[in-house]
């Protein structure tokens, strides 16, 4: 009876070690690759998320995949590499594309032409945003995912589509 109790831990373990080493790469890889949440911080993009301010932080899907040959459009929220900070993720909309002419808010120059390989990224909370406003066109290359949904609080559960203020329209689209 003993003999039999070993065998079959034995079997057990041997089973879960097969089945831990084929989930935890594939974790990775799909969290990496595919999708992951993040808990979002601050007021620069209220009202669209954390529209409660510090109560309660809101919870969003990041869609790796879907930036994967750099497709942005304007009004998606993006997650990108800070240009200030490479340690941290910041979260903006998209108001401009590559060759789009666009008015600043407070940049050093009042029209900037995005240049190639570029985007105009701004949060929607206007004065309490570190956006290109401060640091300019942003490289298409320090983009991390595009926010799709809303996870969290249950009560705000929504999809997030592309959603550009009519008055942050670029004034010449290429």
């Amino acid at each position: 009876m003993m003999a039999q109790m070993q065998g079959f831990g034995r079997r057990y373990f041997k089973a879960f070690l097969k089945g831990f080493f084929v989930a935890v790469p594939v974790t990775v890889t799909f969290l990496d690759r595919v999708a992951c949440i993040a808990r979002v911080e601050g007021v620069s993009m209220q009202p669209s998320l954390n529209p409660g301010g510090k109560q309660v932080s809101d919870v969003v899907l990041l869609n790796h995949w879907s930036i994967r040959n750099y497709e942005v459009r304007r009004g998606d929220i993006v997650s990108l590499v800070s240009p200030r900070n490479p340690e941290q993720k910041i979260i903006k909309r998209v108001i401009a594309l590559e060759g789009d002419i666009i008015r600043t808010i407070s940049y050093k120059t009042k029209y900037v032409k995005v240049p190639d390989g570029h985007i105009w990224v701004e949060g929607d909370h206007r004065g309490h945003s570190f956006d290109s406003n401060a640091f300019g066109p942003v490289s298409l290359g320090l983009l991390h995912a595009r926010a799709t949904h809303i996870l969290w609080p249950p009560e705000r559960w929504q999809k997030l589509p592309p959603k550009l203020p009519p008055e942050r329209q670029p004034l010449q689209k290429e």
